[in-house]
């Protein structure tokens, strides 16, 4: 039996038990599963548990930062400006963004070619695009295994064409009168208002591809609810995030202010001391000079004949 490498550890194992996708080995696929990048969600392997964002969004963080919400998509992607570079170039290439019919988003870019042909005909934004395709293909194959399970359950031709058990111990009775009426065989066909003609196994599987679809589209509808409340918070968060730090320049900047004008108050009253005690200074030589005049006066007067 011929053995392939897995591209991970290089062990050969038979070609059925890799991956399709990435010739992963069964331990591979555990210890590496395909995950979406928590920023542009995208898939990628997984490199380790607390690896989330991928490569390319990593060199983006280094060389921009943190990226902001998407204008369009609202997909945390936008490193550059407001629109990450997926709505930027489809709108480059395709005009500006219609309405996604199923998110109701302003964030589908009407291609105009065959793309839409692999989601008959619906305008999809690039995430509605993904699970819808996923959704296709989850219904297709469980129609395959319903179709492979029925292929199972039908009769072997041998054993049909044996006689009934109740035939081996009764006679076999005689020819069938002609005003014997034929034995009619139930029908299962069934045929709806379209006229296409649809047995009671077709309906059923189609009954239960729609449950499917129906299911799986809900269930991608509550990811992106709870993708779009996430980011809700995130933005909140990042509002308060701004309001402390507003706070507390504010907080720093009255501080300063409130030291500077104790300064100057400090500094009022030391000058006001030093010219108190200047003045009393001058008003002690003033006094002194006084009595200096005085007592020449005096003098004068008593030596006058």
């Amino acid at each position: 039996m011929a053995l392939y490498a897995c591209t991970k550890c290089n062990q050969r194992f038979p070609f059925e038990e890799l991956s399709q996708s990435q010739q992963l080995c069964k331990d591979c696929r555990i210890a590496h599963p395909v995950v979406k990048c928590t920023y542009c969600r995208t898939e990628f392997q997984q490199e380790s548990k607390t690896n989330t964002i991928c490569k390319k969004c990593a060199q983006n963080v280094k060389l921009y930062g943190t990226p902001k919400p998407c204008q369009y998509c609202n997909i945390i992607a936008a490193f550059i400006g407001t629109k990450c570079q997926r709505c930027t170039n489809s709108e480059k290439k395709h005009g500006p963004p219609l309405p996604c019919e199923q998110c109701k988003q302003r964030c589908a870019f009407d291609r105009k070619d065959d793309s839409k042909k692999k989601v008959d005909g619906k305008l999809l934004c690039w995430l509605c695009t993904l699970s819808y395709r996923r959704v296709l293909q989850k219904a297709k194959e469980q129609h395959r295994a319903l179709g492979g399970a029925s292929h199972r359950g039908l009769p072997d031709d041998k054993h049909s064409r044996r006689d009934p058990p109740a035939s081996r111990h009764h006679k076999s009775p005689g020819p069938a009168s002609q005003n014997d009426p034929p034995q009619k065989k139930p029908k299962l066909d069934l045929k709806p208002s379209n006229g296409d003609s649809l047995t009671g196994d077709t309906m059923v599987d189609s009954a239960g591809t729609d449950n499917i679809i129906l299911v799986t589209q809900l269930k991608e509808e509550l990811a992106q609810l709870k993708k779009v409340v996430q980011q809700k918070e995130q933005h909140i968060l990042e509002k308060d995030r701004k309001l402390t730090e507003l706070k507390a320049d504010s907080q720093y900047q009255e501080n300063l202010i409130r030291t500077k004008m104790n300064n100057m108050e400090k500094a009022h009253k030391e000058t006001v001391e030093q010219l108190q005690i200047k003045v009393r200074e001058l008003m002690k030589q003033v006094s002194s000079l006084s009595k200096g005049k005085k007592f020449e006066k005096s003098f004068v007067c008593v030596t006058s004949p």
